[in-house]
């Protein structure tokens, strides 16, 4: 992203959303955007799928512009949003029927996607019989189902309660270092950026601006004693400390 910038134009003028904003995210990497409550952390998601398209800069992937929505590209959404009717397996198929692709060609990766997530004893179970964070990973499996170049996380984990959150952590930690796809995931969540991530972008307020930008260098794989080391407590308290500092906002430390 080089100089991305938002503008939405309604009934009551123009709401400035992003402003120009430029970030980048190498192969494989897992790159965070922290920030308060509507600063455009969604907003950057949505532009970044080319579901929207930006007033101002440029955006590519694999150095092609993105002008609009892309099959490289997979998504998982703050909700598992999964089909009621359709069993797990089902569900992670979605994507390749919405492309057109054979079922055939990808059954078998779905069912390897399953096993990753913990979950290959559930792929004819339907979602109501499966728990919240178990519905969220057969998301994740979803947005990976079609091997996209870039997988956009949109707080997938805040419907959840604090210990399936940490446990979701996990899972998605041992599903990213298998796949290593380059994920650009939202959170309002410190401690999950800093658990997760490589990098972590952190917005101002709006119109969201790059404010800081951080790297974290703790070894992998990270566990839960993770969490309790210096490193990990001083990195947060720099993050908490860029939203001291530039006043309110709804960010869970």
């Amino acid at each position: 992203m080089d100089g991305v910038s938002l503008v939405y134009d309604g009934n009551r003028g123009s709401l400035k959303a992003l402003d120009s904003v430029s970030m980048n995210i190498q192969s494989g990497e897992f790159v965070s955007v922290l920030g308060p409550s509507g600063c455009g952390k969604s907003t950057l998601l949505r532009l970044a799928s080319g579901l929207l398209p930006a007033s101002a800069g440029r955006l590519a992937l694999n150095g092609q512009v993105i002008a609009g929505p892309r099959r490289d590209v997979g998504i998982v959404f703050q909700q598992p949003t999964l089909l009621p009717w359709k069993t797990a397996i089902e569900n992670v198929l979605v994507p390749i029927r919405a492309m057109s692709g054979r079922i055939a060609d990808f059954t078998d990766r779905a069912r390897s996607l399953l096993r990753l997530a913990g979950l290959e004893e559930f792929e004819n179970s339907y979602p109501w019989e499966l728990s919240g964070g178990m519905q969220q990973r057969v998301g994740i499996a979803r947005g990976l189902i079609h091997q996209p170049s870039l997988l956009l996380m949109d707080e997938p984990f805040s419907a959840l309660d604090a210990m399936s959150r940490e446990h979701m952590m996990s899972e998605l930690q041992k599903i990213w270092m298998s796949t290593r796809n380059s994920v650009l995931f939202i959170t309002h969540s410190i401690p999950e950026a800093v658990f997760l991530s490589d990098r972590i972008y952190v917005l101002s307020g709006r119109p969201g601006r790059v404010a800081n930008e951080f790297k974290v260098n703790l070894p992998r794989p990270r566990d839960e004693s993770v969490m309790a080391s210096v490193e990990f407590g001083e990195l947060t308290n720099r993050l908490r400390a860029c939203f001291r500092t530039s006043g309110p906002a709804s960010v869970h430390a």
